[in-house]
């Protein structure tokens, strides 16, 4: 399948990568490719990782055009309805968007807070700006690599999916189920509006981040 991935941070990379393993072609999509091809920080080389994985890198509308059904939106938070606007509404029309991203607004240093949050939430703000794509949240309550390989955490943890659409929400759960996350590990949350409360996490993620000196955990849910 044909899959665009918007965003070339390390959540992007990480997807692109899984989804090449498994077979399918990826376009991912940034604002100015030849500059994400310079980015050279510390021992990472944006274009040694470029020649290593066979992803057409272009900009977020012709990556969102490539797209059979299926867009992953991995950039940051507070620029995804700026992300998405540049990938075009006809590009995204009819197709499943499978939303990653949390509104971390760092404008007022660490530790960030959500924008919005409590009453909104960015997949509600996202499906709202784009009524004619089905968005998908999910993926967003954990670290970049637990979200391609949840083997990485011991144990039964838990992802969680919602979005207004079941056949999109179908879609997204064989994605994961192809990710490594069994059927019975993934929770259907219902609506968009279901976004709020995964997004509501990150703020508790980041504490426990902190507190135990390592990202590699998740939430799993016990029944009684």
């Amino acid at each position: 399948m044909k899959i665009a991935v918007l965003g070339t941070g390390m959540v992007g990379r990480a997807i692109a990568e899984k989804l090449l393993s498994l077979g399918h072609q990826v376009a991912m999509g940034t604002r100015d490719p030849e500059k994400t091809k310079k980015i050279q920080k510390d021992d990472f080389s944006f274009q040694n990782w470029l020649a290593a994985n066979q992803v057409k890198l272009t900009n977020f509308a012709d990556a969102a055009a490539l797209a059979e059904t299926l867009v992953i939106n991995c950039t940051a938070g507070m620029v995804s309805l700026e992300a998405l606007k540049l990938a075009g509404r006809d590009n995204l029309k009819g197709k499943v968007l499978l939303d990653i991203a949390n509104p971390l607004d760092f404008s007022k240093g660490q530790p960030p807070f959500l924008n919005p949050g409590n009453t909104d939430s960015l997949g509600e703000q996202i499906q709202a700006a784009f009524p004619e794509t089905l968005v998908v949240k999910s993926l967003n309550t954990m670290n970049c690599y637990l979200m391609v390989n949840p083997s990485l955490v011991a144990g039964a943890h838990n992802v969680f999916v919602s979005g207004n659409d079941e056949a999109a929400k179908g879609k997204v759960k064989t994605l994961l189920n192809s990710f490594g996350w069994p059927m019975e590990r993934i929770i259907d949350l219902g609506d968009i509006t279901g976004a709020r409360a995964t997004e509501q996490l990150l703020p508790i993620w980041l504490k426990l981040w902190m507190a135990k000196g390592t990202p590699m955990f998740n939430f799993g849910i016990v029944m009684g």
